[in-house]
């Protein structure tokens, strides 16, 4: 399974956003401290306040932070958000569907795959922002980004 440059992009700003805790960031402030298109991620972020992520706010003092607490933000839910489309193969189709697979009632490979996306899921639900800022890793992601080296407020 590979996630979409969407969501790899949703991670790592909530992952740059929640590194800055307390402050408005811009998306050109993302965009460069990732090296990753602007144009693109200006779509990555309205669609994470759409999802109740980040929170937005226009004009002079705007920009871009966190809605909620990293504790209250679980990669699952990122993850399941922002992907499309989580069917791994043509069986996860709806039955009958241009390119749906012929054996899809005959197989066990679609159970198979539900089950193992089901363990990955879970997997990532039980991880929180939170979990990936946790110290040590806060240090070395904050200077790889250019950020100052203080630990956020908790």
């Amino acid at each position: 399974m590979r996630l979409t440059l969407h969501t790899d992009y949703a991670l790592r700003s909530l992952i740059y956003l929640g590194l800055r805790q307390g402050q408005r960031v811009s998306i050109h402030e993302i965009a460069a401290a990732h090296r990753i298109s602007e144009n693109h991620l200006v779509k990555v972020v309205h669609n994470l306040g759409r999802g109740g992520f980040v929170e937005t706010t226009r004009g002079r003092g705007g920009g871009l932070r966190l809605a909620r607490p990293p504790e209250q933000i679980r990669i699952g839910e990122v993850v399941r958000f922002t992907e499309e489309d989580m069917a791994l193969v043509a069986c996860f189709q709806t039955p009958g569907a241009p390119g749906g697979c012929a054996l899809a009632d005959a197989c066990r490979l679609q159970s198979l795959l539900g089950e193992a996306l089901n363990a990955f899921l879970a997997v990532l639900d039980g991880k929180t922002l939170a979990d990936l800022l946790a110290p040590p890793n806060w240090a070395a992601m904050a200077a790889r980004l250019g950020l100052a080296e203080d630990a956020p407020a908790a």
